[in-house]
């Protein structure tokens, strides 16, 4: 389908590139285009729609709210979509987790929490250096950009490289435990590392490939930063709100951050974006750090609606039991192709599949594109099939959409050139092979 608004759209598009349709409604984890074609969605708008598009509770919800001239905008003013959805917050949520945070509304978006953190833990404690790891993924915004390992977001002329440093992530370097080298870096007074201010660090990283950092890696981190009084932050923002099958990535290890920035599905569906707080942490004064619409009321009422969700003893089990069926699938696609050495990795509805190639993953989200499924690329070179399902996605529906994709890499790999085996001592290469072997040996 033609892109009708190319001509007036800047050239810094990238999903509509991906997807290249008009899409017109959703509800669930499917939508439609203008033509009526259905998507199942493996997608959910890069972890936004954990719930799905148009979730029931939250449409209903919002219908009542805007019937009924509730407030749309208000900065950080009290209102009673903000009480109702922090009181859901605090008891669905914080409460049952023995979780004592503060709660900071910052811009809507993901790099508006990381850049309100970044900033606080600065300022609590007095120092400006920052670690970041490998593959790491925290926003475009300056600040967050710098913590941003993908070097095709960055540009020299952008100089937003200053008092970061980039540590390897948990798996980065084999099985050489990482941490370990963060602990000698700091007892080195040589090292050249400043004593910094802040961790950073996503315990899944989404877009950097779905790299899982494991329990005892976390801990061991979490250590660190406490020895040496270093604020650990954890970034949850696309992992968190149940990704990873408990509500916070982090559960599983047991450590307490001293911050946690969430957004993308917190808001259900809404822009909203969240900084929690150790309260002894909480150094802001009024007014020290703000914007215009901290005070989404609107995501208020979609996020304390699919809370709800949380309230169900069963939900986590639900997501385990999705879980386990995409890890058999993908257990069983790495052995069909055994010999093209694809890789799987994740933890509850965040699963990636490496193909080991950019160009062949790309061939692979395209023929499930014009077979009705979304799915997208992560890592360095977009290698890595992001599987990425809603949370409440009919197991039906998810096994079609594994279907999908299973017959699209079939179609990928047949369409893969064959390796040629030469025997020259036998003479079996032809000359035209050897012409073109010639030609790229030479650089011509």
């Amino acid at each position: 389908m033609t892109n009708p608004i190319e001509h007036i759209e800047s050239n810094v598009r990238g999903y509509s590139r991906l997807f290249p349709t008009v899409f017109d409604t959703a509800i669930g984890s499917q939508l439609f285009d203008a033509n009526g074609k259905r998507f199942i969605d493996f997608f959910c708008g890069a972890g936004a729609l954990n719930y799905g598009h148009n979730h029931p509770g939250a449409k209903q919800a919002l219908l009542d709210y805007i019937s009924r001239n509730g407030i749309q905008h208000s900065l950080d003013t009290v209102t009673t979509a903000k009480v109702n959805f922090l009181k859901s917050f605090e008891r669905l949520i914080l409460q049952p987790r023995n979780l004592d945070y503060l709660v900071q509304f910052t811009g809507p978006t993901g790099t508006n929490a990381v850049e309100a953190a970044i900033k606080l833990a600065r300022k609590q404690t007095q120092r400006s250096h920052v670690i970041a790891f490998t593959n790491a993924y925290h926003g475009h915004s300056l600040g967050s950009l710098a913590l941003t390992g993908n070097r095709y977001f960055h540009s020299e002329f952008y100089g937003a490289r200053n008092n970061v440093t980039h540590l390897p992530f948990d798996g980065y370097m084999g099985d050489t435990d990482t941490s370990e080298l963060f602990a000698k870096m700091l007892s080195d007074g040589s090292s050249g590392l400043p004593l910094p201010a802040a961790v950073i660090l996503e315990t899944v990283q989404g877009e950097g490939g779905i790299n899982v950092a494991s329990e005892a890696w976390l801990k061991r981190i979490a250590g660190i930063c406490h020895k040496h009084q270093i604020m650990l932050i954890i970034d949850d923002i696309q992992v968190g709100n149940g990704r990873t099958g408990a509500f916070f990535s982090f559960e599983a290890s047991g450590i307490k951050p001293d911050v946690v920035c969430l957004s993308k599905s917190i808001g259900g569906g809404l822009p909203m974006s969240l900084v929690l707080i150790r309260r002894d942490r909480d150094t802001w004064r009024p007014g020290e750090h703000t914007g215009t619409f901290r005070g989404n009321n609107l995501a208020f009422v979609a996020a304390a609606a699919v809370l709800q969700h949380w309230a169900d003893p069963t939900f986590e089990s639900q997501i385990q039991e999705r879980s386990e069926i995409v890890q058999a699938w993908l257990a069983k696609v790495c052995d069909q192709h055994a010999s093209l050495g694809f890789q799987r990795r994740g933890r509850g509805l965040i699963w990636g599949l490496d193909v080991q190639q950019g160009e062949f993953a790309g061939k692979v989200i395209r023929h499930c594109f014009a077979n009705g499924l979304l799915i997208e690329g992560a890592g360095a070179d977009d290698q890595v099939l992001k599987l990425l399902p809603a949370l409440t996605i009919e197991v039906p529906l998810l096994i079609e959409g594994l279907q999908i994709l299973g017959s699209a890499i079939d179609a990928a790999a047949a369409e893969r050139p064959q390796a040629v085996v030469l025997d020259l001592s036998a003479g079996q290469a032809s000359p035209a092979f050897m012409a073109s072997f010639s030609a790229g040996a030479t650089g011509q």
